[in-house]
């Protein structure tokens, strides 16, 4: 009877042993899978944020250009306000005329002013005194453009590089030659791109803004001013003096002619004469 006991109590023993085991098993398991799956979604998100964070962000190139017109009652005024403005938003004249008519009074402006403050400028134009005839706002995205340029340039240089670096390498004066007749050709290129990003550039830097403001004036005849009589007489005579001394070395220069009609004109004569006779 205690043999059978005690078997069952060894029995009980193992049987919470393994349980235990098999608790501490699903639990190492459970932590394992735990700490495997954070490790894989670091290993997966790394790449992601780094790709985030190292991705370059290309800045939009937008060149903006207008056309605005002012009629306005100050013309004077008005055109020392412009000028204030310009100062204030950083900007200057690339082109000014000043044009007078029998009706109105205008200055025609090229105004160049920093993108970022063209609008606010064109705001603070019409927020003064004056009835806009016309207003035209224009926006080019040359994004591609850039892009496109600066490629090549960087190809341009990197092959300007190789070629020097072959130049260096030349054993033959043929081969010197022919090296620096490309290296010629691309360092032209690079000039003309490099030229075309600095233009594209500093339009899109500075905006162009042309920009009329006229003033109506009342029309007054002004009847054009004619010589006096005393001296349109003496330039008639004269002409007409001039005239005939012309005519008549006209008649003197073409004498071989008369020479021919007079002769015509004599055998014409003797024929009628024969005529009569018969």
């Amino acid at each position: 009877m205690k043999n059978f006991l005690s078997i069952i109590l060894v029995a009980l023993l193992i049987i919470s042993c393994q349980q235990k085991q098999s608790d501490n098993l699903a639990d190492m398991t459970m932590a394992e899978e735990t700490v495997l799956a954070d490790q894989q979604t670091q290993i997966d998100s790394s790449p992601l944020i780094d790709e985030i964070e190292n991705q370059e962000v290309t800045k939009k190139k937008i060149i903006k250009d207008g056309r605005l017109g002012v009629r306005v009652t100050d013309l004077e005024n008005t055109k020392s306000r412009i000028d204030t403005l310009i100062i204030r938003h950083g900007g200057y004249y690339a082109n000014e005329s000043l044009n007078n008519s029998d009706w109105e009074t205008s200055y025609n402006l090229k105004i160049r002013i920093p993108s970022e403050n063209f609008m606010k400028f064109i705001s603070d134009i019409e927020a003064g005194d004056g009835e806009i005839l016309y207003k035209e706002i224009d926006a080019r995205d040359v994004t591609d453009q850039f892009i496109d340029l600066e490629t090549r340039l960087e190809n341009k240089r990197n092959y300007l590089k190789r070629y020097n670096d072959l130049l260096v390498k030349a054993n033959s004066i043929k081969e010197i030659l022919e090296i620096e007749e490309m290296i010629r050709a691309l360092e032209e290129e690079i000039e003309s791109t490099t030229g075309r990003l600095k233009y594209l550039s500093d339009l899109v830097d500075y905006s162009t803004l042309d920009l009329t403001i006229s003033k109506q004036r009342n029309f007054k005849y002004n009847p054009a001013k004619r010589d006096k009589f005393t001296e349109k007489l003496k330039q008639s005579l004269s002409k007409g003096w001039f005239g005939f001394v012309d005519f008549f070395l006209f008649i003197i220069n073409i004498w071989p002619l008369w020479i021919i009609i007079l002769f015509i004109f004599y055998l014409w004569k003797k024929y009628k004469m024969k005529r009569k006779k018969n």
